[in-house]
């Protein structure tokens, strides 16, 4: 099936026209269950190996940003137009990846030490100019809260009555091929500034500001903390940036950033964006069914690049200390008891975005009164 089918099984064209909704139910099985489930040791952390796999994304980063800075203006015009967009692609894909362990970290599943996940990932992530704690606090209230519809954090799915009227006329291809280019294009930083698809608040909130109403006031010192590191990294942009001008930096460093920054905007809506996948409001939601709002998608090669982020997702919030590396054992050994479930759609991910802006414009209750909603596709 498109979702809550094999793992492995691509789906086919019978499978994307026809979506089986996923369960809404309260699960017959418990937190516990699921946990005795896995085998202890993918609990476990090694900080060897997490930083093995920083090491490994850092020198691939290198080695590629050494062949362009090196050898790309010796190449004749027509090969430097290709060279340029396949560095792109490849130096964004490696970052992506990089980014990903950072967010372990923010986790807490890089080591057994705090002050060493939130050291690595406050460079790792401010090198990707991300706010590292600001990001991690409130990534941390989408995980506690996933598949709410009155407290989610992020791609909160709106009900029919507060879609604008803009969305109605943008709802055909090119209005849908203009809204995709925006979301991944800008998407990112228009989130971390100004809260756009995030949680409504009662005032305005931003990513960036320690005194914002998404942090608590024993965080705040450390969203300042973030603020700094953001800005030592512009800061040494933009020396480079006067040294060796602004289109070398915008080609060696700004496009691969714009890359990473589609791809985690790509990757997080298709993970709670699907037309098997139900919502709750306050009636009825519970953690664990919130966590279930979840699917698994397939992005081939880059799965592995990616650190499993992908296509082991539903694993990673119901147990998100579980460091990546263990991610795909602890994935294969809860599918037997979430069963139906389980949540996977092994259609590529670049025709699922488009099906997923077509099909899933708002949500809707096919009962009034009733708490579970489910996407609709028609105004």
């Amino acid at each position: 099936m498109a979702a809550g089918g094999k793992m492995s099984s691509p789906a086919t064209a019978a499978d994307r026209r026809s979506v089986t909704r996923g369960p809404s139910a309260k699960p017959p099985f418990t937190f516990g269950d699921l946990k005795r489930a896995i085998p202890p040791h993918c609990f476990r952390r090694s900080l060897a190996r997490s930083v093995s796999y920083v090491v490994s994304d850092l020198a691939v980063i290198s080695l590629l940003y050494y062949i362009a800075a090196a050898y790309f203006h010796l190449l004749p015009p027509p090969l430097r137009r290709v060279a340029w967009p396949v560095y792109w692609v490849l130096q964004g894909c490696i970052a992506t990846g990089l980014w990903v362990i950072a967010h372990d970290c923010g986790h807490h599943a890089f080591s057994d030490y705090q002050w060493v996940d939130d050291a690595v990932g406050l460079v790792l992530h401010s090198l990707l100019l991300v706010p590292y704690f600001s990001w991690k606090y409130s990534h941390r209230r989408h995980h506690a809260n996933t598949g709410s519809l009155d407290r989610d954090e992020v791609f909160v799915p709106k009900k029919k009555s507060q879609v604008a009227r803009l969305s109605k006329y943008l709802n055909n291809p090119p209005g849908r091929a203009v809204t995709l280019l925006v979301t991944l294009t800008l998407g990112w930083p228009l989130y971390l500034a100004f809260n756009v698809s995030g949680r409504p608040y009662d005032r305005f909130a931003c990513h960036y500001d320690p005194y914002g109403p998404i942090y608590k006031d024993r965080q705040r010192f450390q969203i300042f903390v973030s603020d700094a590191a953001v800005t030592a990294t512009l800061y040494v942009l933009y020396r480079t940036a006067a040294a060796r001008g602004v289109v070398w930096v915008a080609c060696i460093y700004g496009a691969p950033l714009m890359i990473v920054n589609g791809f985690l905007v790509l990757i997080t809506y298709l993970q709670h964006t699907h037309p098997a996948l139900p919502h709750y409001d306050s009636s009825e939601w519970d953690w664990l069914r919130g966590v279930l709002v979840t699917v698994d998608r397939d992005y081939g090669i880059l799965n592995k690049v990616f650190h499993n982020i992908t296509d082991t997702h539903v694993l990673h919030h119901i147990f998100w200390s579980v460091p990546h590396y263990h991610a795909m054992e602890a994935t294969r050994a809860i599918k037997p008891i979430l069963g139906e479930y389980y949540q996977f759609d092994g259609m590529p991910f670049y025709k699922a975005i488009w099906r997923e802006a077509k099909e899933c414009l708002y949500v809707e209750a096919d009962e009034p009164g009733k708490g579970v909603y489910w996407y609709k596709n028609k105004f």
